[in-house]
């Protein structure tokens, strides 16, 4: 059985920070995709937002590097949520945890502290003219 998302996006927030029982920390934030499509001979583009987790040393390192903005490269697994709310309601959530990412340029600048911020839309996603050192054509699955 294959899971496998591999994404390029950008933040549309700051990541917020949280830390688990055991101690491990928990990166999470909202990754806006865009998708172009032609209709009627003319080009549109609608964009996704998919909210992702990381977790471990990958979380404490995407934690002090993310901001919104930041452009990046994600290799994750979905992963499916599921709870019944106290109405007796079933309910689910289809979010990505992260395996691996790489930045391809920098959003704003990064703040001393994480902030928690509501989600909010993210300006146009155009790919960079220039790619960061973080990232090589190696990293690129197709």
């Amino acid at each position: 059985m294959l899971n496998k998302v591999i994404l390029i996006g950008r933040l549309t927030r700051d990541p917020e920070i949280r830390f688990l029982p055991s101690g491990s920390q928990i990166t999470i934030f909202t990754l806006a995709v865009n998708r172009p499509y032609k209709s009627n001979g003319e080009w549109k583009e609608e964009t996704y937002f998919f909210d992702v987790e990381a977790f471990g040393a990958l979380a404490e390192r995407l934690g002090k590097q993310l901001n919104k903005g930041t452009q990046i490269v994600l290799e994750g697994q979905l992963r499916q949520d599921r709870w019944q709310t106290s109405a007796g309601e079933k309910r689910s959530k289809v979010k990505i945890v992260a395996d691996k990412v790489s930045i391809l340029n920098q959003g704003q600048a990064k703040p001393a502290t994480p902030t928690q911020t509501k989600h909010t839309e993210d300006e146009g996603l155009d790919l960079p003219e220039e790619i960061d050192d973080t990232f090589s054509d190696d990293d690129i699955p197709f």
